[in-house]
């Protein structure tokens, strides 16, 4: 849970002041040493940013000298920009200003995490195993269960191995079964997300302790649950020296996911089979049709009484991302045990629409960020793509997506990582409140999901 300090401490204070002061600093300089010319460094910027954002979009949702233009503006306007600094005399001034914005942001995002203390999952103590087995995808991560001998030293430890034949397709869920029912006391799995999964539905089926071995090529589940994912042979000290975590896992059409259930424009892209040989490629080409509407489905969902139409993409992940948007998938989750989804929904049709996105972040009107323990997507047709945990898939409408409070018991190692700081939205209502000592609750995750 996380709570902020209903009067901050004096050095908070003090940090929230700077922040505040930084802006008005970064203005002073630009209207003292550039005099009336100082809010043109302003606007100059401000038209620089804009351009870039609304030629981004435009390189991105169309196709020959249209994705030419906007590419080349993209390129081009920051780079217009500095010469129109530098040809007035200004670029001393212009790089003062950022330099104090930006010691603004940072003041600021150090207030709000001074401010705000998030406790994070309660791990409790437990015996060993006695009857591990790991299941192991020899080519996950780019052959990590080699390189890091996984094998060998899970071996070592007392637990069975079972390696993946990689030559053709294999049911996990069901060698997973056939572990349980010849009487394993932990499921573990050294492999990606996906594969992540299906073992820990078994394991939450059977109520058994799971370990993630973090020997996929991203390793989400791994980070959010605090495990090292630069040497995955140490996720095997849990099988000694090991505790528990109670997380949530999520559920989408009767199958579980760790991490997040994409519709829409990604859910589209990585349908196609030469996704995985060609990923920019293949996503550049498919871009343009499915941002503009001429392909896919215009999706719709219901979440907890609140209803999101006509969305271009949507992610469900289990739990809330700290920094929500639309690469939410790409950050953290502090917890992985409130009990409840997270939602974003992205909606933009046009260069104005995406500018937005890029300037006001959750604040714009093309982006919906909700949490909700039922999410229900449907489109036109019986079936729609969808990317579970990474894995392209065609489930029948509607898609209903929850999520089964504390289902999984994860074993850990005592001594890990721990899962990074998350950062706090930025609100500078908040750093007013912190500034001039008046109590605010801010919207933690931990808010958001009613907690």
């Amino acid at each position: 849970m996380a709570t902020t300090d209903p009067r901050a401490p004096w050095r908070v204070r003090l940090v929230a002041l700077l922040a505040l002061a930084c802006p008005l600093g970064a203005m002073a300089v630009l209207i003292s040493v550039s005099g009336p010319s100082g809010l043109m460094i302003l606007g100059i910027g401000l038209a620089g940013l804009a351009a870039a954002a609304a030629g981004t979009w435009w390189a991105l949702s169309h196709h020959g000298p249209v994705r030419a233009v906007g590419a080349l503006l993209a390129i081009a306007a920051p780079a217009v920009v500095l010469v129109l600094y530098t040809r007035a005399g200004l670029w001393l001034a212009a790089l003062a200003a950022i330099a104090l914005l930006a010691g603004g942001l940072a003041f600021a995002r150090s207030a709000l995490r001074s401010a705000h203390t998030t406790h994070g999952m309660h791990a409790v103590a437990c015996a060993a195993p006695t009857q591990a087995v790991l299941i192991m995808n020899p080519k996950s991560g780019g052959g990590k269960v080699g390189r890091f001998g996984l094998a060998e030293k899970a071996e070592a430890l007392g637990a069975r191995v079972m390696l993946l034949d990689t030559s053709m397709q294999t049911d996990v869920a069901a060698l997973a079964r056939r572990a349980v029912a010849e009487g394993a006391d932990l499921l573990g799995v050294a492999g990606g997300d996906g594969t992540q999964a299906q073992v820990a539905e078994v394991a939450a089926e059977h109520d058994l302790p799971f370990l993630v071995v973090s020997a996929g090529t991203r390793n989400h589940f791994a980070m959010d649950l605090g495990l090292d994912r630069d040497d995955p042979s140490l996720c095997l000290d849990a099988l000694t020296d090991g505790e528990e975590l109670r997380v949530d896992l999520g559920m989408v059409s009767g199958r579980a996911f760790v991490n997040t259930v994409s519709f829409g424009v990604y859910a589209q892209i990585v349908q196609q089979p030469e996704y995985r040989d060609a990923k920019t490629g293949v996503a550049l080409a498919a871009l343009p049709d499915l941002l503009l509407g001429f392909a896919g489905q215009p999706l719709d969902a219901l979440s907890d009484g609140t209803r999101l139409e006509a969305q271009q993409a949507l992610l469900v992940s289990n739990n809330p991302y700290a920094a929500p948007g639309p690469l939410a998938a790409g950050g953290r989750r502090p917890r992985l045990d409130l009990g409840t989804l997270g939602v974003v929904g992205v909606r933009v049709r046009n260069a104005a629409q995406a500018t937005e996105v890029a300037l006001r972040g959750t604040k714009a009107a093309g982006l919906h960020v909700l949490t909700s323990p039922q999410v229900t997507v449907s489109a036109d047709g019986e079936s729609i793509p969808v990317a579970v945990d990474g894995e392209a898939l065609q489930l029948p409408t509607p898609v209903t997506c929850s999520i089964r409070q504390g289902a999984l018991r994860v074993r850990v190692p005592k001594h890990r990582p721990g899962s990074p700081a998350s950062r706090p939205p930025l609100e500078w209502r908040q750093i007013l409140a912190l500034a001039f000592g008046r109590p605010l609750r801010g919207p933690t995750v931990e808010d958001q999901a009613g907690r």
